[in-house]
């Protein structure tokens, strides 16, 4: 691989990020708990993980505006248009895989 600087690391890093959240806005039939169940992070892990990165930097952003930043509006609306109620089969699913505290 092409030897990259911090800089251009940093900035292929946020390209990947902008591609992963425009991907996950397109696919709203994409449930969070599919996501949890087989990759073992959904978009609110996503929207945590900006948050936690914004904190640590000094900037103060509160969960829903970091949800905003992933879902592409405010989450409650996004549940609203997208969100199904889990199946039991996902459920078990989910309570198998879900990450340890």
């Amino acid at each position: 691989m092409t030897e990259v600087t911090k800089e251009q690391q940093t900035e292929l890093e946020a390209a990947a990020f902008r591609r992963l959240v425009a991907h996950l806005r397109e696919r709203s039939d994409v449930q969070n708990i599919d996501l949890m169940n087989l990759a073992g992070f959904c978009r609110n892990c996503l929207s945590n993980w900006y948050r936690e990165a914004a904190e640590e930097a000094g900037l103060p952003v509160s969960k829903d505006e970091s949800r905003e930043v992933i879902y592409g509006m405010p989450y409650e609306d996004w549940k609203n248009l997208h969100q199904k109620e889990a199946s039991p089969v996902q459920k078990a699913a989910f309570e198998q895989n879900k990450p340890k505290d």
